[in-house]
């Protein structure tokens, strides 16, 4: 049985999540489900609320390249020079202001086990009791035939970046269900994300698989059964089921973005300098980026994907007033206020990024129903509706150039 909305709403505000404002879950229609609502006014730039995920995990691609995070909260655990000195490939950078580098190493700590890394006492002990003690693999961390790494590897030979899903999400929601006490409550609160039809599912495992996705959905379940086989979740590990499980992920993973140098630059932005001072800062951080962006491309973050309750049921808008970030330079999903939002009103994110956002109804309609399976109807689009249906040039050119699933996913945005 699915939870119910006063459930879901519990929950987060109660334990995954900090409600700053009044809201509540409604049911919309049959064609949007459920919704997020305002019960009182919120003002433009408030924090609505801020949630912690049910379960994340970084891209596995991600920290094969040395996207340094916390194998929790994904916190970015390389300072910031650091990270500048791997970003550009120059091992003798130097950043100015050191001392707005808000990394502790000294709170770091390894599983003792198997040696991942965490931010902090805190976390490690936090995944323990989740979902660590199920998928730890002690010695053989390193061993290429120990099942979850034989998944992992599987995985990573799939679905190539820029990534947008993780089978280790579903593995540790898995994990998380074998470790509780109480396994139904952690069920019903997985089943209650959006479901699809069977077709739905197929293409959505299509776009994060490719052409040949049905024997590679067979081998990733064949492994992942002999890896975390649970009875209390048997169905998730029979053909349909795992489908379903993956779609689940496929459209309800949030992504997350975290940057120890993102963090360090917003600080930079917050200092009162002499104007002299406040050019030559600004003017080296912009050489910094360019230098960034020749030797590594768009790969900036530390990068992965969550299951948040609350924010998977803000619908999308074309024009949102509200959007998420991880501003905590973790894996804590704020949501604030675009505009005033008053009581009773929906509030709406968008599953687009900027720029998708400025394309024509034609194109943005294209991304959605590929990635999400539905056609927007949000005012912009109806205030559009008797524009042609053709893409302009300029924007299939740009789509000519994208591989296949760069636009899966929701908008990891600024940390």
């Amino acid at each position: 049985m699915a939870a119910s909305m006063c459930d879901v709403f519990s929950f987060c505000v109660g334990v995954a999540g900090r409600a700053r404002v009044a809201v509540e879950v409604r049911f919309v229609s049959s064609a949007k489900g459920k919704g997020l609502f305002a019960t009182q006014l919120i003002r433009k730039g408030e924090t609505i609320f801020v949630e912690r995920p049910l379960v994340a995990a970084q891209f596995l691609w991600n920290a094969l390249y040395r996207y340094r995070a916390c194998d929790h909260c994904l916190r970015a655990l390389e300072k910031a020079e650091e990270n500048a000195q791997r970003l550009t490939g120059k091992p003798g950078q130097v950043l100015p202001h050191p001392e707005l580098c808000t990394v502790r190493k000294d709170l770091h700590q390894n599983c003792p086990h198997c040696q991942v890394v965490y931010c902090s006492a805190e976390c490690r002990l936090a995944a323990a009791e989740q979902y660590h003690r199920v998928l730890c693999p002690g010695p053989s961390q390193d061993d290429p035939l120990h099942p979850l790494n034989k998944l992992q590897e599987a995985w990573r030979s799939v679905h190539y970046p820029p990534e947008t899903a993780s089978i280790m999400l579903m593995a540790r929601m898995v994990a998380t269900v074998k470790q509780a006490k109480d396994k139904d409550r952690w069920i019903r609160l997985f089943s209650q994300f959006c479901n699809k039809t069977a077709n739905e599912e197929e293409e959505i495992v299509h776009k994060l698989l490719g052409d040949k996705f049905k024997g590679q959905l067979e081998l990733l379940r064949t492994l992942f059964t002999e890896a975390l086989y649970e009875e209390a979740l048997s169905q998730w590990f029979t053909p349909d089921g795992f489908r379903s499980l993956f779609a689940l992920v496929g459209t309800n993973g949030q992504g997350i973005g975290t940057s120890s140098l993102s963090q360090w630059v917003h600080a930079c932005d917050a200092l009162e300098l002499k104007p002299q001072d406040r050019e030559q800062l600004d003017a080296f951080i912009d050489q910094l980026y360019k230098d960034i962006e020749a030797a590594t491309g768009e790969f900036l973050n530390c990068e992965g994907s969550g299951l948040f309750v609350l924010q998977s049921c803000c619908n999308h808008s074309c024009v949102p007033n509200a959007e998420t970030s991880f501003p905590e330079n973790n894996f804590l999903l704020h949501v604030t206020a675009l505009e005033e939002i008053k009581p009773g009103e929906e509030i709406c994110i968008s599953y687009l990024d900027c720029c998708q956002r400025e394309r024509s109804r034609h194109s943005r309609h294209k991304i959605l129903r590929e990635n999400y399976l539905f056609v927007c109807s949000c005012p912009k689009c109806l205030a559009e509706a008797d524009e042609p249906n053709v893409t302009s040039e300029e924007e299939e050119e740009e789509e000519e150039g994208e591989p296949e699933d760069a636009e899966l996913g929701d908008e990891m945005t600024d940390v």
